[in-house]
């Protein structure tokens, strides 16, 4: 791997405590890609071979069954993918595809287990983001379980306007066709309630939201932390 990626690499929680030692062995046997649009990285079932990281870019993780796919979360720098499969060894449980040109680090897996095993900083460090993504996994899954397709929608713009730096118009960061699946429906079950939303001082033209009334918004959405906040 080319030693000017190390540093972005090195700044995730990750890789950040564990020793200079070690952090070399792991980058001695990794690699860099640049991949374009739309390539398939990994599928699910395919052993996991290597600890991704994304550099550039994007990559959608998404899964599929009898005829039918679901996207699951899109990946952005600088992140991982798909760690609890690396440190189990065993087989993906989602396919991954860069959704624009990409620059991504693989870092063999057995070689991310073994570090586990004798470097204590980065096990701890790989127990806390496996930590961090259960907590996430079960956030999502309240999302599905106990709102309605209206209320995640709603949700949804509240968690996007925050990274947003709270700016009452922003831009919805992927497509809409994806948004739907990310949330659990339909594309004419998302216009319908992009349309139903308009009642609580929400408009959505293209890619573009406005949200003229952020008290009646938040009062019909009812946004918690328990739910909401994936940082925690």
């Amino acid at each position: 791997m080319p030693e000017p990626d190390y540093p972005d690499i090195r700044s995730l929680h990750l890789f950040a405590a564990m020793s200079g030692e070690y952090f070399t062995a792991l980058m001695r046997g990794a690699y860099v890609q640049n991949f374009p649009p739309q390539v398939d990285l990994i599928e699910e079932g395919d052993p996991s071979d290597f600890l991704h990281v994304v550099l550039s870019g994007s990559v959608e993780l998404y899964s599929s069954w009898n005829n039918r796919e679901t996207s699951v979360a899109t990946v952005r720098p600088v992140s991982t993918f798909i760690l609890a499969a690396t440190i189990k060894d065993a087989p993906y449980l989602m396919s991954a595809r860069t959704l624009e040109k990409s620059r991504i680090a693989m870092i063999p897996s057995q070689d991310v287990r073994a570090v586990f095993d004798v470097d204590a900083h980065f096990a701890r460090a790989i127990v806390t983001e496996l930590a961090q993504c259960y907590r996430s996994v079960v956030k999502n899954t309240k999302d599905l379980k106990l709102r309605t397709s209206l209320e995640r929608l709603a949700n949804y713009l509240l968690r996007q306007q925050k990274r947003e730096n709270g700016d009452a118009e922003f831009q919805l960061p992927i497509e809409k066709r994806r948004l739907a699946s990310l949330l659990g429906m339909t594309p004419e079950n998302l216009s319908r309630s992009i349309k139903s939303l308009q009642a609580y001082g929400v408009s959505v033209n293209g890619n573009h939201v406005t949200i003229s009334d952020q008290k009646d918004l938040e009062k019909f959405a009812k946004p918690s932390p328990l739910i909401d906040d994936y940082s925690t």
